[in-house]
């Protein structure tokens, strides 16, 4: 009788702690879904904003006709990214989701000079050839089992190398550096990206459910600059020249 107690119980407990995982793995997705959506939504606004611009050509002249302005986009781009990252536990959730989607919009002017150097054609079958990769990491990132902590102090190395390189490359133009910055800057983000979705996955299962709005932002914004990398480092590869 004893024995039938204690297997009864085990089972219990074993039954109960399947239906508490099961619970957590649909909270988990259910923020995994909201960092999706509010990343779409930062790269539909993106495009959008590029796409406006495009139709001002007195407005992309005033813009990009001067270094300076350049700069200040660019400084006033990074600002809002340091700002949200460093703010994020004191703002609330909407100011938060705003100032991404500010970020999104600035980032859609400063992206813009692109359409006019790259054909259409390419930058789309870029996008897609982004899309693909990003996906296929960040499904990957989400469902291994495999501890990604340890690459990922690797690649924030690496990728503030990279970004030494590409600085002392301007003063250069060497082609055969810059692509070999191009090779690095893929690979980088293609593990980040990897990276990134397990970081988010884990603390939105040990995070407070008040904190899951500021998670999904937050998490929104590091998986749209691992896109956004991606894709501007591939269209090196991929983008023909109008």
């Amino acid at each position: 009788m004893n024995n039938w107690n204690n297997n009864f119980e085990n089972g219990y407990q074993t039954a109960a702690q399947a239906e508490n995982s099961l619970t957590l793995q649909r909270y988990v997705a259910g923020v995994m879904r909201k960092v999706y959506g509010k990343m779409t939504l930062g790269l539909l606004a993106t495009a959008l904003t590029s796409y406006l611009m495009l139709s001002s050509p007195a407005l992309l002249t005033m813009l990009f006709s001067s270094t300076f302005s350049i700069w200040i986009l660019f400084a006033v781009e990074l600002g809002l990214v340091i700002y949200l990252s460093a703010r994020i536990d004191k703002l609330s959730t909407g100011t938060a989701t705003a100032l991404f989607y500010a970020y999104s919009i600035l980032n859609g002017v400063s992206l813009t000079p692109i359409f006019l150097v790259y054909t259409g054609v390419s930058i789309a079958t870029t996008f897609a050839i982004t899309a693909g990769t990003f996906g296929a990491m960040t499904i990957f990132g989400y469902v291994t089992r495999q501890d990604l902590s340890k690459i990922g102090s690797f690649l924030i190395m690496a990728l503030f190398g990279l970004i030494v390189c590409a600085l002392v490359n301007l003063f250069f133009r060497n082609t055969m550096f810059e692509l070999l910055i191009s090779c690095a800057g893929v690979l980088i983000f293609v593990g980040l990206t990897a990276w990134d979705t397990q970081a988010i996955k884990r603390m939105s299962a040990e995070a407070d459910p008040s904190m899951v709005g500021k998670i999904a932002t937050m998490g929104a914004l590091t998986l749209y600059l691992d896109f956004i990398n991606l894709f501007l480092y591939l269209l090196r590869f991929f983008g023909n020249r109008d």
